[in-house]
């Protein structure tokens, strides 16, 4: 019997891309895509994305929506109360393995894979220790379309932005063409994993600073100061 496992979903190209994977494997049953929502602006955590677009994405990828609400800026300890509830009623509906679209970030990985045994569930990683490079040639030979929904401050001239092999060689050379430190982040709107493509327009360009956690690494923050953490976050609008 093939594992029943719950999907990370962010909405970006990592995710689109792990999850192309796993649906052509026979052996994996996935069962929800799991994304976190910001309850207060009704956002996708972190990349700022409106849920509306994320409900299409679902619809057009033909997965139930499995939406975990949490405040602005949860605690590390509520954050991890409130995951480790949702991880529970997983495991009581007979879910088994949980799958994330990381890859090279061995403290976070670590983290899931010690979050995820306390209920005895098992991570998978579809993408973990490939080439960025190489994922990203990947991911256009595949027809996906992704475009940037939050970077950090340095990077202001991206946002909103689509993902073209151009841009990726405009990059700053210590910037990972996959975003994987934290750089930037993307919302998929076409590839093999939709029936449909997801319409949208660009919005305004909003700045927004925060105070890092006590845990947060150096590769992840912005530039606006040792305790802030700044990012550009571009409207994108359901069309």
């Amino acid at each position: 019997m093939s594992p029943r496992c719950i999907f990370n979903w962010s909405g970006g190209k990592d995710s689109s891309l792990a999850l192309y994977h796993c649906l052509r494997n026979p052996d994996l049953d996935i069962r929800y895509l799991v994304t976190t929502i910001n309850d207060s602006v009704d956002r996708i955590s972190m990349h700022g994305v409106r849920t509306e677009l994320l409900i299409r994405q679902a619809e057009s990828i033909g997965i139930p929506l499995y939406q975990i609400r949490l405040p602005e800026m949860p605690g590390m300890a509520e954050y991890d109360d409130v995951m480790r509830t949702h991880l529970t009623h997983f495991k009581n509906e007979g879910i088994t393995h949980s799958i994330f679209g990381d890859i090279f970030l061995e403290d976070l990985k670590a983290y899931r894979d010690s979050r995820l045994a306390e209920v005895g569930m098992t991570g998978i990683y579809p993408l973990w220790k490939r080439h960025t490079g190489e994922l990203m040639d990947e991911f256009f030979e595949l027809g996906f379309g992704t475009v940037i929904a939050c970077t950090q401050e340095r990077l202001e001239r991206i946002a909103g932005k689509e993902i073209t092999p151009e841009l990726l060689m405009s990059l700053p050379g210590d910037v990972d063409v996959c975003g994987e430190n934290g750089e930037f982040h993307t919302f998929t709107f076409k590839g093999p994993i939709f029936t449909k493509e997801i319409k949208y327009k660009t919005g305004e360009k909003v700045f927004k600073a925060y105070k890092k956690p006590a845990n947060d690494s150096d590769s992840c923050a912005g530039s606006v100061g040792e305790n802030l953490s700044g990012f550009w976050y571009c409207d994108l609008i359901p069309a």
